[in-house]
């Protein structure tokens, strides 16, 4: 018998599912501002778990989204971007007694298909498998505006609503579900005019709660996080004169490999460390000339650096070289995963000094890099000294940020070096950096070199003394490894001395990324 593909389904979200749900908000919701792709990818990081997608005949046609938290989080008057984190989902808490649903949204031409029914279907099982102690929303009411002048409080509208005087959709069918209100949550979403900003506070109670099967069911889901520690070698490399195009590769390869034997599951080159290439000739070019001339190599060194990260089994962060698109130069990094794909970060801080000698522009989009290990992503040196790219990164799922850097006196690299921990104890996450050292005679803006490549953590108890996993001497052509363990950092995130994500005021200040048309 021929076994057939499901019409509709309903799935875990995945990253790929993005730009999909993306354009299904914006049909659900016409006239409110639909989520960014950042804000979606943090959603789906956070708690990848409790993000469905409904799908029919391969097109999304619905999006569910939850979190967990505390009860005193989930109980208390809120307001959506307090509880999600501007959207982002970043309030997660693994240890929360309460799923909080934030988002379902279906496509208006399949609102006769039940799939909001299906996705509070999937909230209950996902909260009676977890053993929480129940679920909380904060429903609409959309015919409330209608019915201002006859309820003047929304509490009154809601009480009618129970009594079944009036009918509002949304909450007769949170109703018929098991929900019972609790109250009103004023200026809950005040995008949303239905309803003057108002939202509906309302539980739903798990009959099967009890508290040793929560406790039972945390230490089974913490033993099945054990395994997830990830390995980084951050590469020191050598400027010296070369001769050929050939033995740049094969150096670049040596470091490759070496990485590889040790079992590395990322391996980080520094910026701009193919400006090597200029020693070939070994005569003086003015700068704007030799940046172009690189960018000649870019294809080249990027196929033989893709075969590798196939051929050796890890994933390589090829520092940054210089890239032409049309008539402008930008510094761009590319990251290339063992399974063959390819993703690049522009710079998007030009410093000073590459702007005026270079030409080089800055890039206008951060992002995430969804790896084998984990999110991660990449900030081209400078691009570290600016803490709101960093915060973007993390508030969408970042493990590990990547900084291969440029720095020619110990000031500039202190500089970097200073900012890059502060990234990491913000943020609560890893940061490796990785820096040329030597000197490189006739080619401008690379003569001498100043490096410490190192690894850095968060600083407390669960990570090294002075918040150091690794590093290197200075100035000496070298490799350092280190052991990282992601469950270190979420216990850091959500049960550490201090909790710098989770301690947030989002009733007070935000990063808002103002994405370019």
């Amino acid at each position: 018998m021929e076994t057939t593909k499901p019409r509709l389904n309903i799935r875990d979200a995945t990253l790929a599912d993005v730009e999909g749900i993306i354009g299904l908000v914006g049909r659900a919701y016409p006239g409110m501002s639909p989520y960014t792709a950042g804000m979606v990818r943090g959603q789906i990081n956070a708690f990848p778990d409790g993000v469905w997608v409904a799908e029919l005949d391969d097109r999304i046609v619905g999006y569910c989204a939850t979190i967990r938290l505390p009860a005193a989080e989930a109980l208390k008057a809120h307001t959506w971007s307090e509880v999600t984190g501007g959207g982002y989902g970043s309030t997660h808490d693994p240890d929360g007694e309460y799923l909080y649903g934030y988002e379902v949204c279906v496509d208006p031409e399949f609102r006769r298909y039940r799939i909001g029914q299906r996705f509070y279907t999937a909230r209950r099982r996902l909260a009676e498998n977890l053993a929480l102690k129940g679920i909380v929303i904060a429903g609409r009411m959309p015919n409330y505006a209608k019915r201002v002048k006859e309820f003047p409080t929304p509490e009154e509208y809601v009480e009618a609503v129970q009594l079944r005087k009036v009918r509002d959709p949304v909450i007769g069918f949170q109703i018929r579900n098991g929900f019972e209100a609790i109250g009103v949550l004023r200026g809950y979403l005040p995008v949303d005019i239905e309803s003057l900003g108002y939202g509906v506070h309302m539980v739903w109670h798990n009959p099967h709660y009890t508290e040793k099967a929560r406790q039972a069911k945390s230490k089974v889901v913490q033993q099945g996080l054990a395994s997830d520690r990830i390995r980084i070698a951050s590469v020191q490399y050598g400027q010296r004169r070369i001769h050929s195009f050939e033995e740049f590769r094969q150096m670049t390869l040596y470091f490759i490999d070496v990485c590889a034997d040790y079992r590395a599951d990322f391996v980080l080159f520094p910026e701009l460390y193919t400006l090597q290439l200029l020693s070939i000739e070994n005569e003086p070019i003015p700068p704007n000339e030799a940046i172009r001339h690189v960018t000649a190599h870019e294809g080249a060194i990027m196929d033989f650096i893709r075969d590798a990260a196939i051929k050796y089994n890890v994933n390589i962060i090829a520092g940054s070289t210089p890239s032409m698109r049309g008539d402008s130069v930008y510094n761009v990094s590319h990251v290339f995963k063992r399974d063959g794909t390819h993703e690049s970060q522009d710079k998007i801080h030009p410093t000073p000094n590459e702007s005026y000698w270079w030409n080089i522009i800055g890039g206008d989009e951060v992002r995430l890099i969804d790896s084998d290990c984990g999110p991660v992503a990449v900030l081209i040196c400078y691009d570290t000294e600016f803490p709101e790219l960093s915060r973007h990164l993390t508030d969408q799922g970042i493990n590990v940020l990547f900084v291969p850097f440029l720095t020619d006196e110990r000031q500039s690299y202190l500089r970097v070096r200073y900012c890059a921990q502060a990234r990491a104890v913000e943020n609560q996450i890893y940061v490796a950096m990785s820096g040329s050292v030597g000197n490189l005679p006739n080619v401008h803006n690379m003569d001498i070199h100043y490096a410490q490549s190192c690894i850095l953590t968060p600083c407390d108890f669960s990570f090294d003394r002075d918040g150091i996993a690794a590093d290197t001497t200075p100035n000496v052509e070298m490799v350092a490894f280190a052991d990282l363990s992601l469950r270190a950092l979420r216990t850091a995130r959500h049960n550490g001395t201090v909790r710098n994500l989770r301690d947030r005021r989002h009733d007070l200040y935000s990063v808002v990324w103002r994405a370019k048309p």
